[in-house]
């Protein structure tokens, strides 16, 4: 078989997970404190992505058993968002949508009591209207998004007490 075949051959059989890459990246991450990060070349893409410490994302992330938690404010009776036991945060990377349609009223205001299951937002993500359910039932505190947002996996959304 002559050289040239071989190298044919050999560029054919391409690694299917480049492992060194992907290390890399998750170097990148943590230096840069990026949630995520994607690479792509020769028609091959990688996508790193860490999880941010989500409190009730979804309700299939909710614990088993209750965590005790404190409230922290930040001040003028805001909750710091990142360590309220209520914050609900984004499954997925999209557009955050506070009503069915534009000009609609939205889903939830602040002071609005909710169950567990209730939209709360939607969340457009590749062409896709994803419903973002209620992980708790409670009273919405706090809207930590604008209608039309773009949004982050992991980002705290609202705070349900």
């Amino acid at each position: 078989m002559s050289a040239e075949r071989k190298m044919k051959d050999a560029g054919e059989q391409k690694p299917a997970i480049d492992h060194d890459l992907i290390r890399e990246l998750a170097r990148l991450l943590e230096e840069t404190g990026l949630t995520e990060i994607e690479f792509e070349r020769d028609g091959q893409r990688v996508r790193v992505a860490r999880q941010a410490n989500m409190i009730g994302a979804a309700p299939h992330a909710l614990p088993a058993a209750p965590i005790e938690t404190t409230m922290h404010s930040t001040g003028a009776g805001l909750v710091d968002p990142a360590k309220h036991p209520g914050v609900v945060t984004s499954p997925m990377v999209g557009t955050a949508y506070l009503a069915p349609e534009p000009g609609a009223r939205p889903f939830v205001e602040v002071g609005s009591s909710v169950r567990v299951g209730e939209t709360l937002l939607i969340i457009e993500a590749m062409k896709t209207m994803n419903q973002i359910p209620t992980p708790r039932a409670g009273t919405v505190i706090q809207i930590l998004v604008d209608d039309g947002q773009p949004v982050e996996f992991g980002e705290p959304l609202m705070i349900i007490e």
